[in-house]
C-alpha cells in the first residue's frame, strides 16, 4: 500500500497480525512525485508487510515535527528548499531506521567536506587544494595566479586544472584550457535545455568566492555516474561529458542518454566505501576513469537511475528487503531472508557468428598548414644552462616565458651592437633582427606558433646550409634555430573534419533503421560504448589541432576544438611514437643527404648512371621527375630566376596604394608574403654560386600555399615555378628517407620502430576485450549486441612517419609481389604516387570471422588501406588511380558484418548527421550478400573511396558517382584541385579559399591473416634491434660534453636500443620523460602496459608518465 499521509499513523487499526512497516518519504514534492521514486515505491509495497507513506510537502513546510507522519523506516534527503533540520529533529524524536544518515548530508553540502572525508577513506580522488576566501583564515588564501598555473597555497597546478565552487549546490564549475591548446574556459552549469557548458575565451580564475582547485583528468570525453543502494550493490551509468562540447544529448522523451556500463572490482569496492563513509545507503557519485584509474570527483546523495525497469526492480528488492531485514525481528513480523544474490553475476555477450569488424588502425598526416619557416645562427648564452640543454645536448624553448627572455636577449644585444660597419657583425645583426621580429610577431606568444631550438655543438660544427656554409667554430658553440608558421589553417580544419565525418563509413551501420545516414553505425558503436576510441597525437600544434578536428568530424561534436583538444587528444612525445628529432639523423640518412646534394649539383643532363644513382627502385613518379628536370642546376636557375620575379612583382603590388594593405588568406599581409619569399631568394643560391637543395621542400611548401590560397594576386608564372619546384621536390622529399630499399628500410625503422611496436599491441590486444567501458549486457535498453566492441586507435603526426611507416610495408617483406598479384597492383600504385600530402592515411583494419574456430589463422584477417591525401595537383586527370576501396569482408564467401539495424533507433543519432550531410537523398538500393546497401549522394563523395567489386559494407560507394560528377563539379571552378572542392566563404575565416578535396581510401590487400602480419611486424623489430646492436659494437666515439666525458654516439645508439627493447635488458633506465606539455595526458592503463611492452618501464617511470 502506498499513500499520501496528512494524519498520524493509527497503530490501534492494526493486530499484531497484520502488522506493517511504514515507510515514510520525507521529501520535496518534486522528488517524492518524480518517476524513478514512484516506480521504486510501487514496487517497495509489492512485500507483503510494507506501506509507504509520502509526507505532503505543506507538513513538511509549515508544521511541527511532532505533526508529522509516524512511521518505522525514513527515506529523507535534502534538495533546494528542504529543512534538514526539521528532519533531523524528527528523526530525533522518533527515532525510525534510517536509509540515508541525515547529519552527513550537511557534509554532502559542502565540497571540502565530501573531499576530506573521501581522503581518510583512502579513496582516490583528483590532485586537489583549497582556496578559502574568509577574513579569519588568511594562510589558506594565497592564490598566485600565472599564463598557464595557478598556485593555490603552494600547491601548483598547471592547465588544465579544474575550479569548484566549494558550496555543492553550486554547478558553475570552470575548466581552465592551457594557452598552447588555444586557452579559454569552459563552463559548465545545471542543465538548461539542450546545453550543460559553454566555451569562453576567458582564461583568468575568478576573484570572489571560495574554490578547490584540482587536476584536470582526461577521460576520453566520457563520464561515469554511479548509484549505490546499500554497500553491496552499486549501479552504473556513462554519458558524453558536459565539457566536451556542452550539448546534452536527449532521447525522445527529453531525458538525456545514458548508457549502463560495468563496474571493475576495485571501482565496486570503492562504491561500497562510499556508501558507508557519507552513511548513504541510496547514494549516488561521480567517477572519472582516466590513466589507469578511477578517481571519485562528486559525491551526490540520495541519487536514483533514470528510466531504467531493471533498475527499479532491483532497488526496491534491495531496499525491501534491508527494511525486513531489520524491522521484522523487532516487529514479531515472519520472515525469511532470501537466498538468491541481490548482485546478479555479469556474462558477457558474443556478436554472434557474423564477421565483425574488430579494429581500425589509421596513421594520418596533419592538414592543410601554412609554410614552415626557420633561421638558424650561433649564439652564446646562458639560457642553453638554465633550461638543463646540457643533460641532452639539446633545448626546446615553446613556453611564452621561454620566448620572452629570448626576445629580450636579442634586443639587448642588438642596443649593445650598435653601428658597426663590420661585415659579420653586420650579418649577426640581421640575424637578431629577423630573431627579434619573427618574436614580436601577432603580439604575444604562443608555442603553437614559434619555437627556438638549442643544440650543443661539442667541437664549433655547422651543418651545411646556405647561411652556415660548412662553417667551422673554434671549440664548442651553441646553434640556434628558430621556426615558426606551420599553422593549421582554416582550411586544414574543414579537411580533417570533413574527413573525420567521412571516416565513419569505415564502420559497419547506415542500414535498416540508419538508412540515409552513412556513418550512423559509428555514432551509435561509440554513444553506446561498444567503442573503445584513443586518439594520439604529436606534440606540434598542426598535428594536435588536426587530430581534434577530425574527433570532432568523427564523433559528430559541436563548438569549439580547445575542449576536445584537452578531453579527447593525448600527446605522444614518448621517446619518438609520433614525434621525430629531425636533429638527431642516423648515419644512414646523412649519408643520403650528402648523396642527393652531390647528385643534384651536377650541371649536366641525368645521365643512366645517375638514373641508377638516384632512381634504383625504378619508381614511376621518381623517373618522371627526373624527366622533367633533366638537369638539375638549370632546373634550379630557373626556380631561383622565377622567386626573383615573384617577390618584384610582390613589391610592385606593395608600392600600389591600392593593395598595400591588401590581407591574404589566415591574415597574412603582402609584407609577411614578401619576407616569405626574399629569404627563400637568399637561402636558396648560397654564397658560392650553388644551391642549397635542403630549401626545395620550402619553396614547393610555398608555392603550393600560395596557389591554393592566394590564387587571387594574380601573380604571374606562379604555376610554372609550381610545376618545376614540385618536380624537384618529388625527387628530394622522398628520396631523403633512403634510396635504395635497405636504407629505405634503415631509416624508417629509426623513425617507426615505436610506432610499429604500438599497432602490434595494438592489433594484439583487440581480442581481449580491455576497452575502458564496457556497456552492460543486462541493464542495457534497445541495443542487441551489448557485448561487440570495436577498438579504434588513431595516430597524427608528420610527414617523416607517414613516409617510414609506407617504406617498411612497401620494402620490408610483407608480401611476395612475384606471387601475390593483389600486392604487385598495389606496389604499382604506391610507385606512381608522387606526393604523400596533408590527411595521407594509412589504415589497418581487423576483421574477425565467428564462424571459424579460434585457434584458425583465419580467424581474424586484415586490411590494408591507404589515401595520399589532399589533391593539390591542377592536372588531376594524370593522378594515379587505384583499384578501389574493397574490404573482402564484403565478399559474400566471408560473411557479412553484423547489421546495427537490429538496434533499436537512437533519436540522437539519427537527428546529427541530418546538419552534416545537408542533402543526402537515396540514389539506389543494391544487395551486398546480406546486406542491404545504399548509394548516397553528399558532401563527402570527394572524401571517400567506394567498392571496385561488389559493395563494401564498411563504406558507400562512391567511385562511379565521384567520376560522373568529376567534370560537372570542374565546370564550377576552374581552378579545381580535385573531386568535389569545397568552398569557405563563412564569417570567422580570413579570406574565401577553397578546400580541396581527399583522395579516396585505395585497398593495398584485403585478405592477409593476422598471424602473417603479426609475424611481419615482429620480424620488422627483430631487425631494427640486431642493426642496433651490431652499431652499437662499432660505435665508441667518445666526445668531450661541457667538460664531462660522455659517449655521444654510443649513447644515441644505445638510448635507441633501450627504446626498442628494454623489456629484454637487465638493466630497464627510466628513459620515458614526464609527458605534461599543457595539452598533454598521460596514457591510460592500457597504454602503460603496452609502453611496458615496448620500452620496459620501471616503477618510478610509471609515476611520472602518471602524475
Amino acid at each position: 500500500d502506498m499513500r499520501n499521509a496528512s494524519d498520524p499513523y493509527d497503530e490501534e487499526e492494526d493486530d499484531d497480525n497484520l502488522r506493517q512497516i511504514v515507510v515514510g518519504i520525507c521529501s520535496m514534492m518534486k522528488k517524492s512525485n518524480s518517476k524513478p521514486m514512484t516506480q521504486i515505491m510501487e514496487r517497495l509495497c509489492k512485500f507483503e508487510y510494507i506501506t509507504v507513506v509520502i509526507f505532503p510537502e505543506d507538513v513538511i513546510l509549515n508544521e511541527p515535527v511532532e505533526k508529522w507522519p509516524l512511521c518505522d523506516c525514513l527515506i529523507s534527503f535534502h534538495s533546494k528548499g528542504f529543512p534538514l533540520d526539521k528532519a533531523v529533529s524528527y528523526a530525533k524524536l522518533r527515532n525510525p531506521l534510517l536509509i540515508n544518515d541525515l547529519h552527513m548530508q550537511y557534509f554532502i553540502q559542502d565540497r571540502r567536506e565530501v573531499y576530506r572525508i573521501l581522503q581518510e577513506e583512502g579513496i582516490d580522488l583528483p590532485r586537489y587544494a583549497v582556496l578559502n576566501r574568509d577574513p579569519d583564515r588568511p594562510k589558506e588564501c594565497n592564490l598566485v595566479e600565472g599564463e598557464d598555473h595557478v598556485e593555490v597555497n603552494g600547491e601548483v597546478f598547471h592547465k588544465p586544472f579544474v575550479e569548484k565552487p566549494v558550496s555543492a549546490e553550486d554547478h558553475n564549475v570552470y575548466i581552465y584550457y592551457p594557452t598552447p591548446a588555444g586557452g579559454g574556459s569552459q563552463r559548465l552549469f545545471r542543465k538548461i535545455g539542450s546545453r550543460s557548458s559553454v566555451y569562453s575565451p576567458e582564461s583568468a580564475v575568478r576573484k570572489t568566492g571560495s574554490y578547490i582547485y584540482e587536476e584536470f583528468m582526461p577521460t576520453d570525453g566520457t563520464d561515469v555516474k554511479v548509484y549505490t543502494v546499500g554497500p553491496d550493490y552499486a549501479h552504473a551509468e556513462a554519458r558524453k561529458s558536459p565539457a566536451l562540447d556542452g550539448k546534452v544529448e536527449r532521447d525522445s522523451e527529453g531525458k538525456e542518454i545514458r548508457y549502463p556500463v560495468m563496474l571493475t572490482a576495485m571501482e565496486k569496492l570503492v562504491a561500497r566505501k562510499v556508501c558507508l563513509a557519507f552513511k548513504q545507503t541510496v547514494c549516488g557519485f561521480d567517477l572519472l576513469r582516466a590513466n589507469g584509474h578511477s578517481f571519485v570527483c562528486d559525491v551526490n546523495g540520495f541519487s536514483f537511475v533514470k528510466n531504467s525497469m531493471k533498475y527499479y526492480d532491483d532497488c526496491a528488492k534491495v531496499l525491501g528487503n534491508m527494511v525486513m531485514r531489520e524491522l521484522a525481528p523487532q516487529l514479531h513480523i515472519p520472515w525469511s531472508i532470501p537466498m538468491e544474490a541481490e548482485d546478479i553475476p555479469i556474462v558477457p555477450t558474443t556478436s554472434g557468428t557474423m564477421m565483425e569488424l574488430r579494429c581500425v588502425i589509421a596513421v594520418i598526416r596533419h592538414g592543410d598548414r601554412t609554410p614552415k619557416q626557420k633561421m638558424k645562427m650561433e649564439v652564446f648564452f646562458d639560457l642553453f644552462e638554465k633550461y638543463g640543454g646540457y643533460k641532452s645536448g639539446k633545448l626546446k624553448l615553446k613556453k611564452p616565458k621561454q620566448l620572452q627572455e629570448v626576445l629580450d636577449i636579442a634586443r639587448q644585444l642588438l642596443s649593445e651592437l650598435g653601428q658597426h660597419n663590420d661585415c659579420e657583425i653586420e650579418e649577426k645583426k640581421s640575424k637578431l633582427e629577423q630573431l627579434k621580429t619573427v618574436l614580436e610577431m601577432y603580439g604575444h606568444f604562443s608555442g603553437i606558433n614559434r619555437k627556438v631550438q638549442l643544440t650543443y655543438l661539442p667541437n664549433g660544427q655547422l651543418k651545411a646550409s646556405s647561411e652556415e656554409e660548412d662553417t667551422l667554430m673554434s671549440g664548442p658553440s651553441l646553434l640556434l634555430v628558430l621556426k615558426w608558421g606551420g599553422e593549421l589553417t582554416p582550411a586544414g580544419r574543414v579537411q580533417a573534419e570533413e574527413l573525420g565525418r567521412a571516416f565513419r563509413c569505415m564502420y559497419p551501420g547506415g542500414q535498416g533503421d540508419y538508412a540515409g545516414f552513412p556513418g550512423c553505425g559509428l555514432l551509435r558503436l561509440h554513444s553506446t560504448y561498444r567503442h573503445d576510441l584513443k586518439i594520439y597525437a604529436s606534440d606540434e600544434g598542426r598535428v594536435q589541432m588536426t587530430a581534434a578536428a577530425f574527433a570532432k568530424g568523427l564523433l559528430a561534436l559541436e563548438g569549439e576544438l580547445t575542449p576536445i583538444l584537452v578531453q579527447m587528444v593525448k600527446s605522444a612525445n614518448m621517446n619518438g611514437l609520433l614525434d621525430s628529432d629531425s636533429d638527431s639523423l642516423t648515419d644512414c640518412q646523412q649519408r643520403v643527404k650528402a648523396r642527393l646534394h652531390d647528385i643534384m649539383q651536377k650541371d649536366q643532363d641525368f645521365t643512366e648512371e645517375d638514373y641508377q644513382k638516384l632512381a634504383p627502385t625504378s619508381s614511376p613518379s621518381l623517373l618522371n621527375s627526373m624527366k622533367i628536370i633533366q638537369n638539375p642546376v638549370r632546373t634550379c636557375d630557373k626556380v631561383y630566376a622565377l622567386i626573383q620575379s615573384l617577390t618584384r612583382q610582390i613589391r610592385s603590388r606593395l608600392e600600389d596604394p591600392k593593395s598595400a594593405s591588401l590581407q591574404l588568406y589566415h591574415s597574412e599581409t603582402l609584407e609577411l608574403m614578401l619576407q616569405r619569399w626574399s629569404k627563400l631568394e637568399r637561402d636558396f643560391r648560397m654564397k658560392n654560386g650553388r644551391y642549397d637543395i635542403s630549401k626545395i621542400p620550402d619553396i614547393y611548401d610555398c608555392i603550393k600555399y600560395d596557389t591554393q590560397h592566394n590564387s587571387s594576386l594574380g601573380l604571374e608564372d606562379t604555376l610554372e615555378l609550381f610545376r618545376l619546384s614540385r618536380a624537384l621536390a618529388d625527387i628530394i622529399i622522398p628520396q631523403e628517407y633512403g634510396i635504395s630499399k635497405l636504407e629505405k628500410l634503415d631509416i624508417a625503422s629509426a623513425y617507426c620502430l615505436p610506432l610499429f611496436r604500438k599497432i602490434q599491441l595494438d592489433l594484439q590486444r583487440t581480442h581481449e576485450d580491455e576497452a575502458v567501458n564496457k556497456l552492460h549486457p543486462l541493464y542495457s535498453r534497445g541495443v542487441m549486441s551489448p557485448g561487440r566492441h570495436v577498438r579504434t586507435r588513431l595516430y597524427f603526426t608528420s610527414e617523416s612517419h607517414v613516409h617510414s611507416l609506407l617504406s617498411i610495408f612497401r620494402y620490408g617483406g610483407l608480401l611476395n609481389e612475384g606471387k601475390d598479384e593483389q600486392w604487385k597492383q598495389a606496389m604499382d600504385y604506391l610507385s606512381a604516387v608522387t606526393e604523400l600530402n596533408y590527411m595521407t592515411q594509412i589504415v589497418i583494419m581487423l576483421y574477425e570471422d565467428n564462424n571459424k574456430d579460434p585457434s584458425s589463422e583465419e580467424r581474424f584477417h586484415v586490411e590494408l588501406h591507404f589515401s595520399p591525401g589532399v589533391k593539390v595537383c591542377p592536372d588531376e586527370e594524370n593522378a594515379p588511380m587505384g583499384f578501389g576501396f574493397r574490404p573482402a569482408s564484403s565478399q559474400e564467401d566471408l560473411g557479412s558484418l553484423e547489421d546495427l539495424s537490429k538496434d533499436e533507433p537512437d533519436h540522437t543519432a539519427l537527428t546529427e548527421p541530418l546538419s552534416i550531410h545537408r542533402k543526402s537523398p537515396l540514389l539506389a538500393n543494391r544487395k551486398a550478400g546480406s546486406m542491404e546497401v545504399r548509394t548516397f549522394r553528399s558532401l563527402h563523395t570527394g572524401l571517400f573511396s567506394a567498392s571496385f567489386r561488389g559493395v563494401s559494407s564498411s563504406a558507400p560507394n562512391l567511385r562511379e558517382l565521384a567520376r560522373a560528377q568529376r567534370k560537372k563539379r570542374g565546370a564550377l571552378c576552374r581552378n579545381d584541385f580535385g573531386i568535389g572542392p569545397l568552398f569557405l566563404c563563412a564569417a570567422g575565416f580570413e579570406g574565401c579559399s577553397m578546400v580541396p578535396s581527399i583522395y579516396p581510401l585505395e585497398t593495398l590487400h584485403n585478405s592477409l591473416s593476422l598471424k602473417q602480419v603479426d609475424e611481419f611486424l615482429s620480424k620488422v623489430c627483430e631487425s631494427r634491434n640486431e642493426t642496433l646492436t651490431k652499431t652499437m659494437k662499432c660505435r665508441g666515439l667518445e666526445l668531450d660534453f661541457k667538460g664531462r666525458k660522455r659517449g655521444t654516439g654510443v649513447d644515441r645508439c644505445k638510448k635507441e636500443f633501450q627504446r626498442a627493447c628494454a623489456a629484454t635488458l637487465n638493466d630497464r633506465p627510466p628513459i620515458v620523460e614526464g609527458i605534461n606539455l599543457g595539452t598533454v595526458r598521460g596514457p591510460e592503463s592500457e597504454d602503460l602496459k603496452e609502453l611496458d611492452g615496448m620500452y620496459g618501464l620501471s616503477n618510478l617511470v610509471r609515476r611520472r608518465i602518471l602524475y
